[in-house]
């Protein structure tokens, strides 16, 4: 066990209201069991593995389960739930404010008022929002709201339109959600137009780290009058990248041969990935990835405190 004081970047929160409401409104798509929760229990887990500040967000499927009419309220309350929280244990919790998209009228709105007023560390993002991707060119109002705050934005994965039959999304769907999301973003150009957003990917990106060469090597044979394969590598490496359920040697190893050192950040995936599940990656990553102890202070909490105002 290392002694680091740990920034989680990659936690869950299941606040009461939203999970004894999700099974009348469609309930978790990806075929996961809704985890037992409280900040009690959070914060126990936290005390176990020497996580000093958990940022928390709600998952997929976020409110998207709600009607239209809905969401901007549910979404209102787990942001004012999770600011509570932060209220109480300032040093401990973090909050990434839920919008109520596909709606992007209200989803600005919730943005500016979660980010202005609540003062959240950032906003939670979905990789997609029933097929619809983040570098959908109709959801540039919420980008440019996002990139006038240099916010943080955290992209969690969500349950692809196809799916793979039988087999729960988190293990499979997700990531490749993820890597799906990442080439529509790069392709689109969101993170040149919107230069001040910092996105951090799930899950260590997926499955880019393994891929950006062959997607940036590719591209440019199709489309020739768009960015060269150079720009678009440099534009993959933008991305920050959290460590949960990815510290094994594949995933790790890819990740660090391809990411900015800068750019990773602790995630345990709690309590979606139980307590004995997180515990175990993150054994790996203090065990068996070979850090220094100058690359794993960074890793733990050093790139997170550079990345949130409030930690430094």
């Amino acid at each position: 066990m290392t002694s680091a004081h740990r920034i989680d970047v990659h936690t869950h929160l299941v606040p009461p209201f939203w999970g004894e409401s999700l099974a009348s409104h469609g309930g978790d798509p990806s075929g996961w069991a809704l985890p037992e929760w409280s900040p009690e229990a959070h914060l126990e887990f936290m005390d176990q593995n020497a996580i000093e500040t958990s940022v928390l967000s709600l998952t997929a499927p976020s409110v998207t389960g709600w009607s239209a009419a809905e969401r901007p309220e549910i979404a209102r309350r787990v942001n004012e739930y999770t600011a509570d929280l932060v209220a109480h244990h300032s040093t401990r919790f973090g909050n990434f404010a839920t919008v109520p998209l596909p709606d992007v009228e209200a989803a600005s709105a919730e943005a500016t008022y979660a980010l202005d007023e609540l003062h959240a560390d950032g906003v939670v993002l979905l990789s997609n929002y029933n097929g619809v991707y983040l570098g959908e060119p109709g959801l540039a109002p919420l980008w440019q709201i996002l990139d006038d705050r240099s916010a943080v934005v955290f992209v969690h994965p969500a349950r692809p339109l196809a799916p793979l039959p039988g087999v729960p999304g988190p293990l499979v769907d997700y990531p490749f959600d993820t890597t799906r999301n990442a080439v529509h973003m790069v392709f689109n150009g969101v993170l040149t137009r919107y230069p001040n957003v910092k996105i951090i990917l799930s899950h260590a990106g997926g499955f880019v780290p393994y891929s950006a060469l062959r997607f940036s090597l590719l591209q440019p044979a199709l489309q020739p009058e768009g960015p060269t394969a150079d720009e678009l590598l440099a534009q993959f490496k933008l991305f920050y990248w959290d460590t949960a359920l990815s510290s094994g040697k594949y995933a790790f190893g890819a990740l660090t041969e391809f990411a900015d050192p800068e750019r990773i950040l602790f995630g345990s995936d709690f309590p979606y990935a139980s307590s004995d599940v997180s515990a175990e990656f993150t054994r790996i990553l203090d065990e068996e990835t070979g850090l220094t102890a100058e690359q794993a202070t960074a890793i733990n909490s050093g790139n997170a405190r550079k990345l949130f105002g409030r930690y430094r």
